[in-house]
């Protein structure tokens, strides 16, 4: 795996990719693209730090997975690419934002346009074989993600995480409270959403009026 990744985040991460499990992880995924398909385009796997440089991250949302369908993943998580059907997650994230903030439910599912006002869209795993999900998992990359939250929590002040769902609560527990804000709510898919643990977490509402009150620019949703 070649890793070409942003600069502010190649100064962040360098130890990392040179560490033995980064390695073994890259050859990992090198051979598996080769002999199987995979998601997304191996040219977007790091796609969310090319999007959101270090410097300029302002939102952390944790996914899990990248979507294992054709054509759905571009290397954001929970976005897919121009002209796929919004997943069912998706969906009801676009109806939170439309009940929250009266915005309309854009044609397009693809969040390049969060990202690039500092919403890092980051999935605790890549890389996905297809229709497999969890194919890539326990192969090192839940360890470089966990790095890239500390780095966050770490380094940057008055970062927004939301944590949607068990999954992403626990991968975002170690986020320092007392520099950043952290929302959680259960996760938009539908067996949960439906249950009423999505629907008015009010997360959109209240990641720009933190943003306001310190007297920055609020998010485009």
């Amino acid at each position: 795996m070649n890793v070409k990744i942003e600069t502010s985040w190649k100064e962040q991460l360098s130890k990392e990719f040179n560490k033995k499990y980064f390695k073994e992880l890259s050859l990992f995924v090198a051979n598996t693209y080769q002999k199987n398909c995979c998601y997304p385009p191996y040219s977007e796997i790091f796609k969310a730090f090319y999007a959101t440089p270090f410097n300029e991250v302002r939102v952390v949302i944790i996914g899990q997975d990248p979507y294992h369908g054709a054509g759905q993943a571009n290397g954001l998580c929970f976005s897919v690419a121009d002209g796929i059907v919004h997943p069912p997650s998706l969906r009801n994230i676009f109806k939170e934002i439309h009940a929250d903030l009266d915005v309309e439910v854009p044609a397009s599912g693809n969040l390049e346009r969060w990202a690039s006002q500092g919403v890092l869209l980051l999935n605790a795993t890549l890389t996905v074989e297809a229709h497999k999900a969890g194919s890539h998992q326990k192969k090192g990359w839940e360890q470089f993600t966990d790095t890239v939250i500390q780095q966050i929590s770490e380094e940057r002040e008055g970062v927004v995480f939301l944590l949607w769902g068990g999954f992403a609560k626990k991968k975002g527990s170690k986020v320092d409270i007392t520099k950043h804000l952290v929302l959680t709510s259960g996760h938009p898919s539908p067996l949960s959403a439906n249950r009423g643990y999505w629907f008015g977490n009010e997360h959109f509402r209240k990641t720009n009026e933190y943003f306001v009150e310190k007297g920055k620019a609020p998010i485009k949703w």
